[in-house]
C-alpha cells in the first residue's frame, strides 16, 4: 500500500495460540470493551495517535484488535492490549499473531465463516463479529475502511452459512445425543429425565436438554451429596442409587454416565418398568465407558438405546460433512476478499488520479499566466481560447495514464502502478 494509505492490522490470540487461562485474562468485559473504544473515539489518547480506526473482537476463544493505521504500529496495539488488561507484554507476546493487509483481511473472513473456530462452522461467531463492529460504530472507531472490511466479513459469513452446509449437523457428543433423543421423544418439554451418574458428558447433555425446554430432571448417584449438588445446579431433584428401580417406570429419558465397572441397568429391570408404563417409549442414552446399560435393552419394544459408539459415529459423520464443505466456503471467501481488495486498490488510486490532474492543471495555469504577461495585447476571447487549448492538451496527455490507472485499480499490481505514477509525476514533491 502506498505511504499515503491506511494499513489494515490484526493483533490477536486464539484457542490455537493461547491457553484458556490466558484467554480469560485478556478477554474484554462489556464495560472494558466500551471504555477502550471510548478512549480512541474521543481522540484524546496520545498513545493511540497512529490508529485511525479500531474494532475489538473478544470471545471466549479469541481476543483480536483490528486497526486501520497510518503506519504498521503493532507496538502501539501491543501496548494498548497490555495496558488495558493489566498484563505485562512479556507474558503475552509469544502467544500473539501479527497480521497485516490481505492476511488480516483473509483471517477476519475465516473467523466470520467459522473456519477458525474450535468447532468448524459454529454459528455464534458471526453474531460476535457483528456485535464487535456495532460497538465500534457506536463509539465512532469504525471508519470507512474497517466498516467496509467488517461488512464484507459479515456478508461472507452469512453466505457461507446459507450457500453451504458448513453449519449443518450437530457437532458435539452432547448435541448429537440430544438430537437423537428429540427424534425419539415427541414432547421433550414435558419429558421426565433421569441422569444416572454425574460425569461431564451427562452435564453437557443436560445443559443441551435444558436449552430445548426440559425442566423435570432427577439426578441419581451412588453418593447422595454429589447428586444433590448437581440437581441443585439444574434446579432438579436428587435420589440415591437404591431408588433406581422404583423411579425407572416414571422416566421418559435416562442418561447414564457412571464410572461403574459393569452394567447397572439390566434388560429385566427395563422390561418390568415398561409394563408399568403402558408401553409409552423410553430412551436410554448410555455415554459411559464401560457401558452402564445392558445391550439387550434395545430388544425391548418401545425402548431406544443409544451408546457412545452410536454418538461418536454420528459425530464423526457430522464433522466430516462439515469438513467437506470447506472448499465451497473458501471459494465464497475468495470472492469476497477479491471484492474488498479491489475496493482497497481503488481507494489507493482514485486520490492519485485526482492529485495527478490537479498538479498538471496547476502547471498549466502557472505557464499560461506567464505567457499572457509576455503578450499583454491579447483580447479576452483569445485568452479564453488559449486557456481552452491548454486544458485540451493537458487532458489529451493525461488521458492514457488516467485510463490505465483506472484499469489497474482492480488489478494485482495497483500499488506498484500508484508508486510509479507518483514518482513519474513528481507527486511526492511540491509544485
Amino acid at each position: 500500500m502506498g505511504n499515503h494509505q491506511l494499513h489494515i492490522l490484526c493483533l490477536g490470540l486464539n484457542h490455537q495460540s493461547a491457553s484458556v487461562a490466558l484467554r480469560e485474562q485478556l478477554a474484554f468485559s462489556p464495560h472494558c470493551l466500551e471504555a477502550s473504544l471510548a478512549r480512541l473515539g474521543c481522540g484524546n489518547d496520545s498513545c493511540l495517535n497512529d490508529i485511525s480506526e479500531l474494532v475489538i473482537l473478544s470471545t471466549c476463544n479469541r481476543v483480536e484488535l483490528y486497526a486501520a493505521s497510518t503506519r504498521v504500529c503493532f507496538d502501539t496495539l501491543e501496548a494498548f492490549l497490555s495496558e488495558t488488561q493489566h498484563i505485562p507484554l512479556a507474558e503475552i507476546s509469544s502467544h500473539l499473531y501479527y497480521l497485516q493487509g490481505e492476511d488480516a483481511v483473509q483471517h477476519l473472513l475465516n473467523v466470520a465463516a467459522g473456519l477458525d473456530s474450535v468447532v468448524l462452522g459454529e454459528p455464534q461467531i458471526l453474531g460476535q463479529v457483528t456485535d464487535a463492529y456495532s460497538a465500534a460504530r457506536r463509539h465512532g472507531t469504525a471508519g470507512k475502511l474497517l466498516s467496509r472490511l467488517f461488512q464484507t466479513a459479515i456478508q461472507a459469513g452469512k453466505r457461507a452459512r446459507t450457500e453451504t452446509a458448513i453449519s449443518h449437523n450437530a457437532t458435539s457428543v452432547a448435541s448429537v445425543a440430544v438430537k437423537l433423543i428429540s427424534e425419539s421423544v415427541s414432547d421433550l418439554t414435558s419429558a421426565k429425565v433421569m441422569v444416572l451418574g454425574a460425569g461431564e458428558m451427562a452435564e453437557l447433555s443436560v445443559e443441551a436438554l435444558r436449552k430445548r425446554g426440559v425442566t423435570q430432571i432427577i439426578v441419581v448417584n451412588r453418593t447422595l451429596p454429589r447428586a444433590q449438588e448437581l440437581a441443585q445446579r439444574w434446579n432438579g431433584q436428587s435420589a440415591a442409587l437404591e431408588m433406581l428401580l422404583e423411579l425407572l417406570p416414571d422416566m421418559d429419558i435416562v442418561i447414564t454416565s457412571t464410572g461403574a465397572p459393569h452394567t447397572i441397568i439390566q434388560a429385566s429391570m427395563v422390561s418390568k418398568a415398561m409394563e408399568e408404563r403402558s408401553h409409552s417409549p423410553m430412551v436410554f442414552m448410555d455415554i459411559a465407558v464401560p457401558r452402564d446399560v445392558d445391550s439387550a435393552v434395545s430388544q425391548i419394544p418401545g425402548v431406544y438405546l443409544f451408546d457412545i459408539d452410536t454418538l461418536s459415529e454420528k459425530l464423526e459423520n457430522a464433522l466430516a460433512q462439515r469438513a467437506a464443505e470447506i472448499p465451497r466456503v473458501e471459494k465464497i471467501l475468495a470472492e469476497e476478499r477479491t471484492c474488498f481488495m479491489d475496493y482497497l486498490a481503488t481507494l489507493d488510486l482514485v486520490p492519485l488520479i485526482v492529485e495527478m490532474r490537479q498538479r498538471a492543471d496547476a502547471i498549466r495555469r502557472a505557464e499560461l499566466e506567464k505567457a499572457i504577461r509576455r503578450i499583454p495585447d491579447l483580447s479576452p476571447d483569445t485568452q479564453q481560447h488559449i486557456d481552452g487549448l491548454t486544458k485540451s492538451i493537458v487532458n489529451k496527455i493525461l488521458h492514457s495514464p488516467t485510463i490505465r490507472l483506472r484499469q489497474e485499480a482492480n488489478g494485482p499490481n495497483a500499488v506498484d502502478y500508484a508508486d510509479v505514477a507518483r514518482g513519474l509525476f513528481g507527486l511526492d514533491q511540491g509544485i
